[in-house]
């Protein structure tokens, strides 16, 4: 596959210049990350209004989930031979669908196809923007690219559940409102990407073509690592976003969705933070501190939780989100790094099957156990199923950076005058 860094060589149509287009392409990514966040408030309206019992809520969650991860494995490599630019395009014509669907749902059927679409939608854009930011970036530089992924991704979260939250609060029909918003901001991405310059050229570009996700044998090492540390960070990311509805209000004894809307910006936008201030650090660094952040958050919280403790929750909030961000970073930037070039989106859709699989099965299991043991044990339990995972990537990302900095120091140094000598 040829990859063209070079965006201002876009040919047939003069493209839009490439900050703006590598803002655009990472504005799919906040917006698909915040456009799952945004129902996260409307859960209680919808179950009050139908009479749902909390399992169907769940389900309806996982529809989403399973949606992506059904899109990621059937159509996770389709942009390396597609073309980046017209598989987002796709996605979002998906995303506006399953708003469309939201805004006139009448009961739960409603809703199951509304999350379907939109998981569908999102599995699509998400792979394929994350490949293109790799090539957008001029110079192909990885790193920069994942600091732009972990921040539009951070602040979608964080911005669609106070969004989310407010809409719900202060707006008329609060069912319809948060969806017209939505609406109109996937219409202004569309726009924008028409103007978005294609960044997969030559021969490979083949057409329509269905590919399995996949890790080539050489880059599995690293691509273990990455996918230890995002499973550490969206699994509280699930665990979190099903239950701050509930123990968001009754911590800071508040009696609107706001507080939880506030909670989930604290940790959204805690988490594009480390990101921002780490940039020169190892990503394998990143990732151990990652899950420092988050045993140290996730114990927290616990205390929190059982002390009734409204400052402590908003403090474990920060700090579960410095984790998040130092892990999501570290990780990007691994897989980044390692992916060959004419399989990045193959690579990415197999990185995101990991990430949603992390948020979604942990999160579905602690809807089913919230309604025996209650909120708060629920997430003492899941929070120390995920400490011990975060203490086996600490592990992990310890040995691969000693690894690395032996290897690093076995590298002999050229000698002055060793080349002339040789002339």
């Amino acid at each position: 596959m040829s990859v063209n860094n070079d965006i201002s060589a876009a040919p047939h149509a003069r493209r839009l210049g490439p900050g703006l287009a590598f803002a655009l392409t990472a504005g799919v990514i906040g917006l698909c990350l915040a456009a799952s966040a945004l129902p996260s408030p409307l859960y209680k309206l919808y179950a009050a209004q139908w009479q749902l019992p909390a399992s169907t809520m769940t389900l309806i969650y996982a529809t989403y989930c399973f949606g992506v991860l059904a899109s990621l494995l059937v159509f996770g490599r389709v942009s390396d031979t597609w073309g980046r630019r017209p598989v987002i395009m796709v996605g979002l014509a998906g995303l506006l669908a399953s708003m469309v669907v939201f805004m006139f749902a009448a009961d739960a059927a409603w809703l199951f196809a509304a999350r379907a679409v939109q998981g569908l939608a999102t599995g699509i854009a998400i792979s394929a923007a994350g490949a293109a930011l790799l090539e957008l970036y001029q110079g192909g530089n990885p790193a920069k690219a994942s600091l732009y992924n972990v921040v539009a991704s951070a602040l979608g979260v964080g911005v669609g559940g106070l969004l989310g939250a407010v809409l719900v609060e202060y707006a008329p029909g609060p069912l319809v409102t948060p969806f017209i918003v939505l609406a109109a901001l996937v219409i202004v991405l569309v726009l924008g990407m028409l103007g978005v310059p294609e960044t997969v050229t030559g021969d490979s570009r083949t057409g329509f073509r269905i590919a399995a996700p996949g890790v080539p044998r050489q880059i599995i090492t690293p691509f273990t690592l990455a996918s230890l540390g995002i499973t550490c960070t969206w699994a509280i990311i699930g665990i979190y976003l099903g239950l701050v509805g509930t123990l968001a209000p009754a911590l800071l004894h508040a009696e609107t969705q706001l507080a939880a809307g506030l909670a989930i910006l604290a940790l959204g936008g805690t988490s594009a933070v480390p990101p921002l201030l780490t940039q020169k650090l190892a990503p394998a660094v990143q990732i151990a501190w990652g899950a420092v952040a988050l045993t140290a958050g996730i114990a927290l919280m616990a205390w929190a939780l059982s002390v009734n403790g409204a400052a402590l929750f908003i403090v474990a909030s920060v700090v579960i989100g410095a984790g998040v961000g130092f892990g999501m970073f570290g990780s990007l930037r691994t897989v980044g790094a390692a992916a060959p070039p004419d399989r990045r989106a193959q690579v990415m859709a197999a990185f995101y099957i990991v990430a949603y699989a992390a948020i979604s099965l942990p999160a579905v299991a602690a809807g089913f156990t919230v309604r025996q043991l209650g909120a708060v044990q629920t997430f003492q339990i899941f929070g120390a199923g995920i400490v011990v995972v975060s203490l086996g990537t600490l592990i992990l990302a310890v040995a691969r950076q000693r690894a690395q900095t032996r290897a690093a120091a076995s590298v002999p140094v050229p000698r002055a005058g060793a080349v002339t000598e040789r002339g």
